[in-house]
Order: structure tokens, then sequence, then C-alpha cells
């Protein structure tokens, strides 16, 4: 039933894109060239049909072919708990950014089960690998940045021990949207944290570089450079 989908992917296949998408991911060199939309359109078909077979038997050789079974994961409709057991077998495969924030971004269940989708990402946080550790922090980002778990959000991305780039990116880019939403609460976090230096600097750096954030306040956060 989903022999012909790798033939789909080369047949939708955009040399410039291709090479465009190769420059942003440069360890990455299986990259067919098929544009996100493209995938999601086929990603949905699947999840009508036997996703259950799909996800078993479909074969992850190509880029697209593991975004494309990510995609799934997210479209598929069942129980919360065959749910993560899918993530759990997939997230052990991610081995990029963009696999990872396009799968974490797909994952809209977690809108409606935050409380069991957190119990589960904590089994993450402490992992030693980068992107277990950015897949867990993505998560958060998308879907746990409020009112109820910024207090939890901070402390978690306080705790975190892991020396991979991405990872750090990640927690960067989250402690940038914490103070975002809670400019007063992160603002606390920044003058007393345990952050290394490299993630502290990238994560003023990302404050300072978003349009949300006034020049005032872009200036305190200057200041905090130094510590």
């Amino acid at each position: 039933m989903y022999a012909d989908i790798r033939d789909k992917l080369f047949e939708l296949s955009e040399p410039k894109y291709q090479r465009f998408v190769s420059g942003l991911l440069p360890n990455v060199e299986n990259i067919i060239g098929v544009r996100l939309t493209e995938l999601r359109k086929i990603a949905k078909q699947i999840a009508k049909n036997d996703w259950r077979l799909y996800l078993e038997t479909c074969p992850t050789d190509y880029f697209e072919e593991l975004m494309l079974k990510g995609m799934v994961i997210g479209y598929c409709k069942t129980d919360v708990e065959e749910l993560l057991s899918y993530i759990s077998n997939f997230v052990t495969r991610i081995d990029n950014w963009s696999i990872c924030d396009s799968f974490c971004s797909g994952l809209k269940f977690t809108k409606k089960n935050r409380k069991r989708v957190w119990e589960f990402l904590n089994n993450y946080f402490n992992s030693k690998s980068e992107f277990e550790v950015r897949f867990a922090v993505v998560m958060l980002i998308n879907y746990y940045i409020d009112e109820e778990y910024i207090e939890k959000v901070l402390g978690i991305l306080d705790s975190i021990d892991n020396e991979g780039y991405y990872a750090r990116m990640a927690i960067a880019w989250a402690v940038s949207k914490c103070f975002t939403e809670f400019p007063n609460d992160t603002m606390e976090y920044l003058k007393n944290n345990k952050l290394d230096d490299f993630t502290y600097r990238k994560s003023l750096q990302k404050i300072i570089e978003s349009n949300r954030i006034d020049e005032k306040t872009k200036m305190k956060i200057k200041e905090l450079r130094i510590r």
C-alpha cells in the first residue's frame, strides 16, 4: 500500500530546495528536497488509512521519510498511551534540529493531555542524548509556556545538564520565549540561574533580537551580560 511513497517523494523533489535545506543541515546528507507542505499532504492521507502498518514498516533511509513518519504520528487518532509509545520510539531516531522541531510542532494532542505528556517529558530532560533533550525542551516551548507551567518550565531549564550544541540552543530559545510571555518571572530567573555561560549568553542574545521586546528592556538585558 505504501511501497510507492518513496517514488512519490522523488517525484516531488526540487533540486534548488534540496540545496537550500542541505545548507541549513550541513551534517545531513540524505535529503531528497521535498517541501514540508507536500510532506504534510502525504502524511494526512496516510493517517486516514492503515497508519499502524505504515509506522511499523515504512523505510526511513532518507530525511524526508523520517520527517514523514514523525508527521504521521502527529496526525493519527488513537489513545494517549499508544501515541506516547510511538513518540518514544521516534525520539530515539531524531538526529537533527529540523526533524526534532517539526515533530514537536505536530504533536498537538498535547494541548488536551498536558499533565500526562509532562510526566512523559520528564524522562528526557536529564538524558545524555543531545536531541532527546532538545525534543523535550522544544515541547515545552510549544505547549507549556503559560501561567500554569512557567515556574516549572524555568525550574526544568535550570536543571538540565547537557553539553550538546542543539540542546543548549533549545534551552536559550526556551528562555527567550519565557521572557517574551512572562518578562518579570524570567528577569528574576536571569538574575539567579545555573545556566552555563554559553547558554546564558545565547538566551540574552535571543531576547535582545526579539521584535517583541522594547528598547528599554533590551538595555536592561544587555546589562545582564556581565555576571
